[in-house]
């Protein structure tokens, strides 16, 4: 078997997220028919993480797998040419045959994006708040979540009740680009919702709803609060997935929101 790495972007908007499931669109089953389809023969395909219904990603990193040996460029033209719109590869490499794409991931980058006025372009892809917000205290609200914390409060419930709800998040940066708020969250790993309530916590702080005091109680004690102001996913893009020797890219929206 050949195991190839590949880096690929996709509005998550009309699938239900990246895995595999039955009688849903995920984004893990349309990339493997449309490599399937190239390479004439099955293959194994999985990714560094996954995004719930509705995330995009700008740079997501999977792991392939197939019995059939060929140039790197020419399989990602393959694959793209089967696959629509919505998905796109933007690199593909050789990788060695330990390679996988999750286990030796080392962290992990999401951008969340909050528009501040209405936009006819960028709807799928941002969270509009007609809110006048307060930048400062949304700063000091993310910088509460820096650190090792258990975040119970930040996570579904529905959640996988053997996995460990303690996180080390490693970064959060705000960063304004015109009518565009960025939000930046890293990390090892996530919680399922636990970045988009992180921002929607952020933003009822901004707002003047919730005190430093607030989210120091729900890191400390389990809150049902968080849950109750989850952002909508459209905001929401897995940014980044770095490897040792990895370095995460200059925070900036997508181009179509520039």
């Amino acid at each position: 078997m050949y195991k190839y790495k590949i880096v690929l972007e996709y509005d998550g908007t009309n699938y239900r997220g990246w895995q595999t499931q039955k009688n849903a669109k995920s984004i893990q089953e349309t990339l493997i028919a449309a490599a399937q389809k190239f390479l004439g023969g099955p293959v194994q395909l999985q990714g560094a993480g996954r995004t719930d219904a509705g995330v995009h990603a700008l740079a997501q990193t999977a792991h392939l797998e197939s019995s059939k040996k060929i140039n790197p460029e020419t399989l990602r033209i393959g694959i793209n040419d089967n696959l629509p719109a919505s998905i796109n590869v933007l690199q593909v490499e050789n990788a060695p045959p330990l390679f996988h794409a999750r286990h030796h991931a080392v962290s992990r980058s999401y951008l969340y994006l909050i528009a501040k006025r209405r936009t006819a372009f960028g709807k799928r892809y941002v969270w509009w708040i007609k809110d006048n917000l307060n930048i400062n205290k949304m700063q000091q609200a993310l910088s509460l979540f820096q650190g090792f914390h258990d975040f119970a409060s930040f996570a579904d419930k529905r959640m996988d009740k053997e996995t460990s709800t303690k996180v080390n998040i490693e970064g959060l940066w705000l960063k304004e680009f015109d009518d565009i708020i960025a939000v930046r969250v890293a990390g090892s790993h996530f919680l399922w919702k636990m970045v988009r309530r992180i921002v929607g916590i952020t933003i009822e702080a901004g707002r003047d709803n919730i005190t430093c005091r607030d989210i120091e109680k729900m890191l400390n004690s389990y809150s049902e609060a968080p849950a109750r102001f989850t952002a909508p996913p459209s905001g929401l893009f897995l940014e980044k997935v770095l490897y040792e020797g990895d370095k995460l890219p200059e925070i900036k929206p997508p181009i179509y929101l520039s």
